[in-house]
């Protein structure tokens, strides 16, 4: 992308955010850009993707979520960032309404950059959206996840994890984590010791023990996990970072801080590049 990423922010008077835009403005890394009036490139958007009337379009369009939405859908934008005052399932239900799910993908999901104080990075999905996703929906998530690691990571390593390792354990979770990650061709069931030591790996007679990209069976232990890399281990948490849109959409959390906003704002920039 030769030109700065512009990224639209639909909160832009809440005080974190305006706060946040005027850092990114200084650094020079993106350019903020304001929401404007429906315009016909957003309204044939939403008339293409929904066969929406345009006078029903142009109504939903001044809502600002829907309208920051259409900016990314009609190339007026390159991303989005929102949610800092308003509730995940809002951010999700305007991103995928107005810019839809990428080809191959059956839902949105999220993950966390983890950032350890050892130096590694690494993706933790889904954390953030999906409760309890079947078979299909945790391949949907890891190969999410996966395109998401290669942008921010430089290489996915996936895992998908559970109890049980191989064909050591049964269970219905098992059974649904063993058919994703034989949908997707990733490793996995793992435990997550055989995930990230390749000494354990190869002691239950499995390929691993280096992964950087790691789905969680259900949102349980994929908020639980990354909760305790913060408060045990330092690890800091960017996201959570919607997936699987067309366009790059990125959710803040509301308690986000300024620099969270600024570091989550640079991360979907990542991946606003790679399109």
């Amino acid at each position: 992308m030769s030109r700065l990423p512009r990224v639209v922010f639909p909160e832009i008077e809440e005080p974190r955010v305006a706060d946040a835009v005027a850092a990114i403005a200084a650094e020079g890394f993106a350019e903020p850009v304001a929401l404007t009036r429906p315009s016909d490139a957003q309204i044939e958007a939403l008339v293409t993707a929904r066969g929406m009337k345009p006078a029903l379009a142009r109504r939903l369009l001044a809502k600002p979520l829907y309208g920051a939405a259409a900016m990314v859908a009609a190339g007026e934008a390159d991303a989005m960032v929102a949610g800092a005052d308003v509730p995940t399932r809002r951010v999700i239900e305007a991103a995928s309404m107005v810019i839809g799910l990428a080809d191959g993908v059956s839902l949105p999901s999220s993950c966390f950059l983890m950032r350890f104080a050892d130096g590694r990075d690494m993706v933790f999905a889904d954390c953030a959206v999906n409760v309890d996703p079947d078979a299909e929906g945790l391949a949907a998530i890891a190969r999410a996840s996966a395109v998401t690691g290669a942008a921010l990571l430089g290489e996915a390593r996936v895992a998908l994890l559970s109890y049980s390792t191989g064909a050591s354990g049964s269970g219905a979770s098992v059974a649904r984590v063993r058919a994703a990650a034989a949908a997707t061709g990733f490793a996995g069931p793992l435990q997550a010791d055989a995930a990230l030591n390749a000494t354990i790996a190869g002691k239950k007679g499995v390929a691993g023990g280096d992964a950087n990209v790691l789905i969680f069976p259900d949102l349980d232990a994929g908020n639980i996990a990354y909760k305790l890399c913060q408060e045990l281990a330092g690890a800091q948490a960017i996201g959570p970072i919607l997936q699987g849109f067309r366009k790059p959409v990125c959710d803040l959390s509301r308690g986000a801080r300024v620099d969270d906003i600024v570091e989550s704002t640079r991360i979907t920039i990542a991946l606003a590049s790679r399109d």
